[in-house]
């Protein structure tokens, strides 16, 4: 089931989501010469799932999962780093975002704005989840 489509047999009271939309980076991504020497455009959104029971009866940031560290963790790490494949740079975002112990469930899409003639982006789309309990 895709992260963002919820019905009434898996609506949760206590689960947030987080998206992260649209955070435009410039990364070194491809295989082609050109792709090798110049930094290209990469839009990354996710979508994050955690419990947020804490924060919504506590009101405190300390009691949220910050989605600004996670963001500065992703940028810093896409811009500080090479990559040949789409699938690799998805799966290491992918990775970060799955390291903090608050995230339940994560879906993140890479886009390649300019990839292909004719087409605006190419994207490669990579999810992942721990097991979504009530005691978590």
């Amino acid at each position: 089931m895709p992260l963002h489509a919820l019905d009434d047999q898996h609506l949760d009271h206590d689960l947030a989501t987080i998206r992260i939309k649209d955070l435009r980076l410039r990364t070194h991504i491809g295989i082609k010469e050109d792709e090798i020497k110049n930094r290209q455009d990469v839009v990354i959104n996710a979508t994050i799932r955690y419990r947020a029971t804490r924060a919504v009866q506590f009101n405190q940031i300390d009691q949220a999962l910050n989605y600004r560290t996670i963001t500065k963790h992703v940028i810093a790490h896409v811009e500080e780093n090479r990559f040949l494949l789409l699938e690799r740079m998805t799966r290491e975002v992918l990775d970060i975002i799955m390291s903090y112990e608050q995230v339940l469930a994560a879906q993140v899409e890479i886009d390649k704005p300019h990839a292909l003639r004719f087409a605006d982006s190419v994207s490669i789309t990579l999810s992942d989840s721990r097991e979504l309990r009530r005691d978590a």
